[in-house]
């Protein structure tokens, strides 16, 4: 299986347009879509990307996140 790879900025905005910082914050606090880790080099599997989002779809804004 083939898996497109993205860096930080591109990541960032298939995302909906956020700071790639914003994305380096959540690395940190251990939150936001999976990534990869190649010595210094941070990739994004478009798939993880996807089922991010997948996973923020609400219903409700009364909705508790998970």
């Amino acid at each position: 299986m083939k898996h497109t790879l993205v860096a930080t900025p591109e990541a960032a905005k298939y995302i909906g347009g956020i700071k790639p910082t914003t994305m380096e914050i959540w690395r940190v606090q251990g939150v936001g879509p999976r990534y990869i880790k190649c010595g210094r080099l941070v990739r994004y599997r478009i798939d993880d990307l996807d089922a991010y989002l997948e996973a923020q779809t609400r219903t409700s804004t009364s909705q508790a996140r998970c």
